[in-house]
Order: structure tokens, then C-alpha cells, then sequence
């Protein structure tokens, strides 16, 4: 389980995420929306979740077996398609090493089994509850 916790103050969308160990990301919005692009969108940080889990995933993988893997690069695009109430991920990865077809084979499918992948790819459940707490002064 992941827990996260953000706060946003009076600076125009820069937020900060504060994660239980310690670790602290920026995110804010594009300057054409009125962020001053100070980090990551919130689209590109959730793009962000399922690369980096991708390459650690593969990673641990070929470490664990023994593979001659260098590199692993990714790169993502994140749709939002308006029009039909769904989102599209287009992943590319790229595999560096001498690796042969059964391997690639096997490194596609470990991909295709990430945590992440796993949860974006089966339905998810909201749940918000609101607290309001007046401000002193």
C-alpha cells in the first residue's frame, strides 16, 4: 500500500507530496494553465509511477535470472480521451543488452506484470472524504 500526503498552500498549484519515508517531490501545473511548471504535473507524475515501475520490475527481473540487461529505457505517453471518458498509455520499452528472443519475450510479459501496471489496468475505487478545519486568525 501507498500512502501519500500533499499539501498546497497560497502558491498558485505547487504542491508538495510527502511520502511516509521521508521523500518529498514538487508537483505544479504548466505555465499555460497557470502553474510555473516548478515540477512534474499530476498527469506526468502518474505516467512517471508506472515507468519507473516498469524499469525496476524488469531490472530485479534479469538481475534475479542472470541476464546480460545494461539498460532499460521507457518512454510513455499518457491520453486522456475526453470524447470517450477513457485514458490510453502507449509504453515503449527499449531493452540494451545481448539478450535473445525467449528473454525479450519473458522481460514483455514480467513488463506487462508490474504492480503498477496491474493496478491501472483492472478497475479502481475512489473513495474521498472531506474534513474541514477552520484556519486561526
Amino acid at each position: 500500500m501507498a500512502k501519500i500526503t500533499s499539501s498546497i498552500k497560497k502558491e498558485q498549484f505547487k504542491t508538495e507530496l510527502h511520502s511516509p519515508s521521508g521523500n518529498v517531490l514538487i508537483a505544479d501545473e504548466p505555465i499555460a494553465v497557470g502553474g510555473k511548471n516548478l515540477g512534474f504535473s499530476p498527469s506526468e507524475l502518474l505516467a512517471s509511477a508506472l515507468a519507473a515501475c516498469t524499469s525496476a520490475t524488469l531490472r530485479m527481473y534479469a538481475d534475479r535470472k542472470g541476464w546480460p540487461l545494461d539498460e532499460v529505457k521507457i518512454d510513455l505517453e499518457l491520453r486522456f480521451i475526453r470524447e470517450e471518458n477513457r485514458t490510453e498509455i502507449e509504453r515503449k520499452i527499449t531493452l540494451l543488452g545481448n539478450l535473445d528472443e525467449k528473454q525479450t519475450d519473458r522481460l514483455l510479459a514480467i513488463a506487462n506484470a508490474c504492480p503498477v501496471h496491474k493496478m491501472l489496468s483492472n478497475p479502481i475505487a475512489i473513495d474521498t472524504k472531506l474534513s474541514l478545519q477552520k484556519s486561526e486568525g
